[in-house]
């Protein structure tokens, strides 16, 4: 009886384990990523997407003059993916690339997939935040100086005003 208690107790446990096995030979293998880690990330919509354009927006953040030039040389094309990946890199560049980058964003915000799209938008929107921020900051500057001059402007005049009233005191003291 010992052995029919065995043998049933081995039957059993190679089922279970064999019915393990089964589950993870069945299910579906996972698809192919294509572009995580890509220097340049694209529009396929695939599980590295987001985390691609968020590491290439990093990148373009931290990076220098000289890796924004590198980058904008190979990003030359009128591919989508292209596109948007200068406007990332411009955006993130001098003030005068803001406005194209704006313009690349508005123009192929579209060809991306909708996962990616809230990205992009969050991004354009702190561009034009920006942008806006640098033109009051002009604006400021420029009433900044038109004040200066003002200022310098009346104080000419008053020590003018201050010179005749002196010339005229003294003329009164002098005629008794």
């Amino acid at each position: 009886m010992n052995i029919r208690m065995l043998l049933v107790a081995l039957c059993a446990g190679s089922l279970l384990t064999g019915c393990q096995w089964m589950t993870q030979e069945t299910s579906a293998p996972a698809a192919p990523v294509t572009s995580c880690n890509d220097d340049i990330p694209k529009l396929a919509d695939n599980v590295c997407l987001v985390d691609d354009w968020i590491d290439f927006g990093l990148a373009s953040q931290r990076g220098d003059s000289e890796w924004r030039d590198t980058m904008l040389t190979r990003l030359q094309g009128d591919m989508p993916h292209l596109k948007l990946a200068r406007a990332v890199v411009l955006a993130w560049g001098e003030r005068d690339g803001w406005e194209q980058a704006s313009e690349l964003y508005k123009a192929d915000i579209s060809a991306a997939p909708s996962r990616l799209q809230p990205l992009l938008r969050q991004w354009l929107n702190e561009l034009e935040a920006r942008r806006d921020l640098a033109s009051d900051l002009a604006k400021s500057e420029s009433r900044r100086q038109a004040l200066g001059r003002e200022r310098d402007d009346l104080a000419e005049k008053l020590d003018a005003l201050t010179a005749i009233e002196q010339s005229i005191n003294s003329r009164h003291e002098q005629s008794p």
